[in-house]
């Protein structure tokens, strides 16, 4: 009975390893492929043209990097458009498809709008002092006025709780980053966020409160 637990709670620990790795795994694997194809693209052209890249090895490599960033932006800039929702409706028809995009998404910093992850700081459980979570989505909770903030465990964040919180109650510390919490998280607060984020302590008032920033960020009519 009790090798049945230890070896379901290897399991369960090792899958929940599996799921926080696979997002960034994706993205390196993603990347290594489009930059090959990239630096072969490149190769071929300058061959083309009568230019030998391995004896210009440094500019080929600088011409294959702007060509590879030149590429993301592109791509970054279609993602923006109607078009892009057409593929991306196709794309959602694919097992799996929606699943690894939304693990991708959370660990996604540079997200735009009503999905973008916001590091923010929420009154506290005690009767004082404030909790630092994460909001993944500014979307309003079921119930009117409050937002679901979700608030990760230290040192390993792969699990935590989500609560949803009065608007009055949450302040966005702006600036800060998915990755400046999960800093944060491993340091086990050893290092203080006004270290990872190189900023001077904060009174509650200089933050912005959410309702300021669901403001100032609402798309103009």
């Amino acid at each position: 009975m009790k090798q049945n637990s230890l070896l379901k709670h290897f399991t369960h620990t090792a899958l929940q390893g599996l799921f926080g790795l696979l997002p960034l795994v994706i993205v390196a694997v993603l990347i290594l492929w489009l930059y090959g194809k990239i630096d072969r693209l490149v190769n071929w052209a300058l061959n083309f043209v009568g230019f030998t890249p391995q004896n210009h090895e440094y500019l080929w490599f600088i011409l294959v990097l702007l060509v590879f960033f030149l590429i993301l932006y592109l791509i970054g800039h279609f993602m923006r458009t109607r078009l892009a929702g057409f593929f991306e409706r196709l794309l959602e028809k694919i097992p799996g498809y929606k699943t690894i995009k939304d693990l991708v998404g959370i660990f996604n910093s540079s997200k735009q709008g009503e999905n973008q992850v916001l590091v923010v700081a929420i009154r506290g459980f005690a009767n004082e002092g404030y909790n630092i979570g994460l909001m993944y989505s500014q979307k309003e909770s079921i119930i009117q006025d409050h937002y679901t903030v979700t608030l990760s465990m230290s040192p390993i964040p792969n699990g935590g709780y989500m609560f949803e919180v009065h608007k009055d109650n949450i302040y966005v510390i702006e600036g800060a980053t998915f990755d400046d919490n999960l800093q944060y998280l491993l340091s086990m607060g050893v290092k203080s966020f006004a270290d990872i984020i190189k900023s001077k302590p904060k009174k509650t008032e200089a933050l912005t409160p959410l309702s300021q920033w669901l403001q100032n960020t609402a798309p103009l009519d």
